[in-house]
């Protein structure tokens, strides 16, 4: 039951957002009482808590996994962790979009304890960034810290428009976006 009140909750949170989403909402759309939700949860604000944390988790998680991989250069770590973000699309678009709309209604230390995940999430991919220029295989003359948020930005803004079932696969978006962080938008031939 707990696992419905989340899967439910993310459900009604992305389709209306956290603060016009009640605990009656979420109880009604279960078929259950305010006692049952209660049961697994001390209030909603938890609940936004248990969400966020479960999704940064997830993908801090995947992102350490990838980036501890020896086999690799750091172009294929930066791929894998674009195309982590970009194929997670398809199970996690709605737990993506409530995280990164809805964290400003998480208050205090949860606010804090989430916050720090998403940042380190950030700092690895800055750090993988800084190691790639250290050692040549980027270009010195970029910003680590100013790409990474612009990684971030063209990623994460993806939750909101990709269709992972449309006419571009998972793989050709990730590749367009490699080609267009290494390689940019000008036209050399010129």
């Amino acid at each position: 039951m707990r696992e419905k009140i989340i899967q439910t909750s993310i459900y009604l949170f992305d389709k209306k957002g956290y603060s016009e989403t009640s605990i009656q909402d979420i109880v009604e759309n279960i078929g259950v009482t305010k006692g049952t939700f209660y049961y697994y949860f001390k209030s909603k604000q938890e609940l936004l808590r248990v969400i966020n944390l479960s999704y940064i988790e997830g993908i801090l998680q995947k992102q350490e996994i990838i980036l501890k991989d020896l086999t690799k250069n750091y172009s294929e770590k930066l791929y894998d962790i674009i195309y982590m973000v970009i194929s997670a699309i398809k199970s996690q678009r709605e737990s993506a979009r409530i995280f990164s709309r809805e964290m400003r209604h998480i208050h205090d230390s949860d606010f804090e304890l989430v916050k720090a995940k998403r940042d380190k999430f950030r700092k690895n991919y800055q750090l993988m960034i800084e190691e790639a220029i250290a050692k040549g295989e980027f270009n010195n003359n970029v910003r680590a810290d100013i790409l990474t948020f612009g990684i971030l930005g063209i990623t994460n803004w993806s939750y909101y428009w990709y269709d992972p079932d449309g006419e571009v696969s998972e793989e050709e978006l990730a590749n367009f976006y490699m080609e267009l962080i290494l390689n940019g938008i000008g036209n050399l031939e010129n």
